[in-house]
């Protein structure tokens, strides 16, 4: 596995933005090999690619920036484990979305950073190998972005989402009942018949966005949305559970890369 921190000039924001990126190990050690079922003799040690690596773009929730996964989280691990990349960048409180004050954070999610990453490193920048998920904040970015344009994510998690209605409408507009609204983006495509992501829903039933997430899924779920719906005791909106729900959104997602079912990766 290998971690880049970069320190990335963004023409869309019109400054240095800090992004991680996180990438799997080609082969597996001869060592590690030893004691995996299946896995009887390594493969040559080698650096080289054989196939661009599938994608997450995992965002960060509110006061948080690109760093706060790998330090509270095992996602490096888990990484590893899916032969997955993860992509983290810093989304400052923004919301993932274009904002008042003129910062395009939504181009700079949907367009220059895929462009960045697949352009910079061994990263898939096919649709089927593309996924986005968050917390928090980063929930409802992750729903924002993979419902404003499903053709580009093979599926959407989010874990403890901020799917509620915004609290400070009338200042940008579109946040309730228009395009930055994750309420209505959902049920205009399902009213529309556009096909969706499948959606991974998690929330603790202690976390203060418990009924929300669950009205949030039930709405998907009477539109006819493919979701999976996780409802776990004795969590709030804590790091603990999202580490939980990553390692499980990584188990759950769709695989059709060459990566699938190699090396580490637990089935």
């Amino acid at each position: 596995m290998a971690r880049f921190q970069c320190n990335v000039i963004s023409y869309v924001l019109r400054r240095t933005v800090d992004i991680t990126v996180v990438v799997p190990s080609t082969t597996i050690p001869e060592s590690m090999a030893s004691d995996m079922p299946g896995m009887e003799k390594a493969a040559p040690p080698t650096h080289q690619v054989k196939e661009k690596y599938p994608v997450l773009y995992l965002l960060h929730g509110y006061g948080n920036n690109h760093a706060q996964w790998c330090g509270y989280t095992n996602i490096e691990l888990y990484a590893e484990e899916h032969n997955m990349a993860v992509v983290m960048l810093s989304g400052e409180n923004k919301f993932y979305r274009d904002t008042a004050d003129g910062d395009k954070f939504f181009d700079f999610v949907a367009k220059e950073v895929p462009e960045f990453v697949t352009n910079y490193f061994p990263v898939s920048d096919r649709p089927e190998h593309s996924y986005i998920a968050g917390l928090s904040m980063g929930g409802y970015g992750a729903l924002l972005h993979g419902l404003t344009h499903p053709e580009r994510y093979a599926a959407i998690g989010s874990f403890s989402g901020a799917v509620m209605k915004a609290d400070d409408e009338g200042k940008t507009d579109g946040l309730v009942d228009g395009p930055l609204d994750v309420t209505w983006l959902a049920k205009t495509a399902l009213q529309e018949s556009r096909t969706l992501p499948p959606i991974y829903l998690a929330c603790g039933e202690d976390d203060f966005l418990y009924e929300p997430n669950t009205a949030y899924k039930d709405m998907l779920l009477q539109g006819g949305a493919k979701v999976t719906w996780v409802s776990v005791p004795g969590y709030g909106h804590e790091w603990r559970f999202w580490d939980k729900q990553v390692e499980q959104f990584l188990q759950w997602i769709p695989r059709t890369d060459g990566y699938a079912a190699q090396g580490l990766r637990k089935v």
